[in-house]
């Protein structure tokens, strides 16, 4: 695309949209985008162009067609109506809801690689984490177990779930030592997904700012942008084993903060946080009495000796919520049972409480059958720690990726400590990178590896990307052979 008919496009949809350079200053402010005056003036000048994601923000703040923008369609404008035979057909468009929405663990990257599988193409999927594909299956107990209960689940249960599932919830936040814990504080959902677009809509208006760290799992932005709130992207330092930066998550807060979000293990990076870098946020939290989200789905699958530690079993005087599951742990993730448990000082959070229930409620209850083998999977032996340990697929296999990966001329890695993700750095300057996007779009139509880029997770540099190790051995030795073939010769 050229820079001059960018440039004419990006004033004629500013125009149209009563939108100045300044506006687009502060709605990128809003997302967590580095977005300044001058590098809008460059665009409308006609002197430089965006980057991808910069373009997409454009694209959405302005609520014109990306491909338009970019110059790819010829009319003067989005069309908006189309004629058919003299009848003026109506189009109904997405909601603007969704104009600030990403989720690009299943974007625009993977709807490429369904274009190539459906011509034909064999693709290897290294772009999320599920385990089923890559022969993990589910302990034998819980599959005999829910076989001999499927009768007695046709029929909904109580909005937050089994008594059986929900006992088993409590105990197990009894040992995780998480405190001021009851029945009446434990909700199922269809995953953990369920339960965190759930409590985004239950506590955020319009203004309302959540703190989500940077890199994110990108459902949580989603949901709060998807709420009205505002989620306001603190940095994990990469240099400091991607633990987050206090200092950043300090300038951050303000009047309008009503939260932060931890990742804890983290997806993408799989970092695992220790206890005094879980106290120095919950200090903070403290001191601007802060919820607390803690999103702990891979809290069985650490790594090395190492001990999870939950965060609200640091903070009896601040309102928790802990959200965990199956889906991982037990290889389940197609059965979708995850839950949340409220902890801690539940008087400051009593409206909000009902909020929640309010909502769960109204989706009468998540998936039987799947809570009916709750108890089965908590309780007696864990067979992950068959895969976590030195000789396990899980351990083998981070660590082929992390040796064969850092072993490429200009890919460097913090290597994880739990989970089954790796979020590889490149040389900017080595590969030319501009467009992380296009890194793996170009990356999946050369070698058919698909990978989803750094800025699919809130990373605002163009110059990571996140592998999931799930496949076995042989395969992830062709795959990082051919992602360093593939850097031996890229440039962008």
């Amino acid at each position: 695309m050229s820079k001059e008919l960018f440039a004419q496009r990006l004033k004629l949809a500013m125009e149209q949209s009563g939108q100045k350079q300044v506006d687009l200053v502060q709605a990128a402010a809003g997302r967590g985008i580095k977005l300044g005056k001058s590098h809008i003036s460059q665009y409308v000048n006609g002197k430089t162009m965006p980057r991808q994601e910069i373009l997409r923000f454009l694209a959405s703040a302005l609520q014109v067609e990306e491909a338009w923008l970019k110059g790819e369609e010829t009319q003067s404008q989005p069309q908006k109506e189309k004629n058919t035979g003299g009848i003026t057909m109506r189009e109904f468009k997405k909601s603007s809801k969704l104009n600030h929405v990403l989720y690009d663990v299943r974007g625009p990257v993977v709807d490429e690689a369904a274009r190539m599988e459906e011509a034909g193409t064999q693709i290897l999927k290294l772009n999320i984490g599920n385990p089923a594909p890559f022969g993990f299956h589910a302990p034998d107990e819980v599959i005999y177990d829910m076989r001999r209960q499927l009768t007695e689940c046709e029929g909904y249960s109580d909005a937050k779930g089994l008594f059986s599932a929900r006992k088993a919830i409590m105990q197990y936040a009894q040992l995780k030592h998480i405190p001021n814990v009851s029945m009446e504080d434990i909700y199922t959902g269809n995953g953990v997904s369920e339960l965190i677009n759930l409590c985004m809509s239950a506590l955020l208006d319009s203004g309302d700012e959540i703190l989500i760290p940077s890199p994110d799992y990108p459902l949580w932005t989603a949901c709060a942008t998807l709420a009205g709130g505002t989620a306001v992207h603190y940095v994990c330092d990469e240099q400091a084993e991607w633990y987050p930066d206090m200092d950043d998550i300090k300038k951050k807060i303000t009047d309008h903060t009503k939260a932060i979000v931890l990742i804890n293990p983290n997806n993408p990076t799989g970092a695992l946080y220790p206890k005094e870098v879980l106290e120095q946020i919950v200090e903070i939290a403290r001191e601007h009495q802060l919820i607390i989200f803690s999103d702990e789905i891979y809290d069985r699958l650490v790594m090395d000796g190492a001990e999870h530690v939950s965060v609200a079993s640091l903070a009896p005087d601040l309102f928790c919520v802990t959200f965990s599951g199956l889906s991982k742990s037990h290889m389940i993730a197609g059965y979708r049972i995850g839950w949340m448990i409220l902890s801690g000082n539940k008087a400051m959070a009593k409206d909000y409480i009902e909020g929640l229930k309010m909502l769960s409620n109204m989706r009468l209850c998540s998936n039987v059958p799947a809570q009916s083998i709750v108890q089965t999977a908590l309780g007696g032996y864990q067979s992950v720690e068959n895969y976590i340990k030195p000789g396990g697929r899980i351990y083998e296999q981070r660590e082929l990726v992390y040796n064969m990966m850092t072993s490429i001329p200009g890919v460097t890695a913090v290597k994880p400590k739990a989970a089954f993700y790796m979020f590889p750095k490149l040389d900017q300057n080595k590969f030319h990178i501009t467009d992380d996007e296009k890194f793996a779009l170009d990356l999946l139509r050369d070698k058919k590896i698909l990978l989803i880029h750094g800025g699919g997770f809130h990373w605002q540099q163009p110059d990571h990307f996140r592998v999931v190790y799930l496949p076995r051995m042989e395969v992830l030795k062709e795959a990082v052979e051919k992602i360093g073939d593939f850097l031996s010769y890229y440039h962008q």
